[in-house]
């Protein structure tokens, strides 16, 4: 019943390669260049005002939604304590004048935000952004999820109170974007997860859906920032740091899941080893000669230092550390 489908139809046409990304960043920068050169089209004199026919017609004709709408926040601000003329237009405020719409009732004489629609996700959007412009929203124009042609009814419902938060369409944030988001659904299920699931953390405690100067959709200026604001411990600066760890967090660790414990992208002592191999290090006997089939634990010879964590069991300041004798992580 959303405009989830111009979603659909638009995720097509701006896919996810960086290919497709370039030509369309190139082909609307040419038409911006071509619409500022055109001289601002002045609005036509001639033409009827907009009529509007007030919330009792709306009423008479739409009591179901009428009934579900009383019971949201925009009601409650609209009907007793309206801040704006706009918004003493109660149902017009919204959904623009009426007064086609009474006279050839389709959705192509109001402004719907139902799949049906006869507009684009741009003018529905236009409706909302009339009042919410700040704030989060600030990033919106450009961002990922408006580039791809979402309406704003794709995750939030004004017409009913389903969810206690920002009246969005789902129960709550997470399962709004799970909706569109199966994988990253699938990675918290995983066996080492962020606590989202659990009811910890949210989606939006990572990401701004409204956009971010951060890709994708961060919070923090980047990855290591948003992750240390929980994780400060993790932060440094440190007397020894750890390069790829300096880098970004995202070198070792999964975001959302892993089968691997600490949310890691592939087992100890094997990650290590994708940076320390016995190729580049001066002594070829460590690390990279300890991983042979006889020294792994199921091996004829297993080696203490490859079991449980595996390389973590003696360097385990793996993070950073500030101790004189720490260079190589051990305390």
């Amino acid at each position: 019943m959303y405009a989830s489908a111009h979603a659909r139809r638009r995720s097509i046409a701006f896919g996810m390669g960086s290919t497709r990304g370039l030509g369309f960043a190139l082909g609307a920068g040419v038409a911006l260049s071509i619409a500022c050169a055109l001289p601002f089209a002045e609005p036509d004199p001639t033409a009827p005002a907009a009529e509007y026919v007030g919330d009792a017609q709306c009423r008479s004709c739409h009591s179901v939604e009428a009934s579900h709408w009383d019971r949201t926040s925009h009601a409650r601000a609209f009907l007793a304590n309206p801040r704006s003329a706009l918004e003493r237009r109660t149902c017009e405020s919204c959904h623009g004048p009426g007064g086609e719409h009474l006279k050839q009732p389709t959705t192509a004489t109001i402004v719907s935000f139902t799949r049906g629609s006869a507009q684009e996700p741009e003018q529905m959007n236009a409706m909302c952004t009339q009042c919410h412009r700040a704030g989060a929203l600030i990033f919106w124009t450009g961002s990922t999820h408006e580039l791809r042609g979402l309406a704003c009814s794709d995750c939030h419902n004004p017409m009913a109170q389903t969810s206690d938060q920002s009246l969005l369409r789902l129960e709550n944030a997470n399962q709004t974007c799970f909706s569109c988001h199966p994988a990253q659904r699938a990675e918290f299920g995983k066996r080492s997860h962020m606590p989202l699931l659990e009811g910890k953390i949210s989606c939006v405690d990572c990401h701004n859906p409204h956009g971010s100067s951060t890709d994708p959709l961060l919070h923090g200026d980047d990855v290591n920032s948003l992750c240390t604001s929980c994780h400060a411990e993790k932060r440094g600066p440190f007397l020894w740091e750890h390069a790829p760890v300096r880098e970004s967090c995202l070198n070792c660790h999964k975001p959302h899941g892993s089968n691997h414990e600490k949310l890691l992208v592939t087992t100890l002592p094997l990650l290590c080893q994708e940076c320390h191999s016995p190729i580049d290090y001066p002594n070829f006997s460590h690390p990279g000669g300890l991983t042979t089939a006889q020294n792994m634990p199921t091996g004829s010879a297993p080696d203490d230092r490859l079991m449980n964590r595996g390389c973590v069991n003696c360097h385990s300041q793996i993070h950073g550390s500030n101790h004189p004798s720490g260079p190589r992580f051990h305390r």
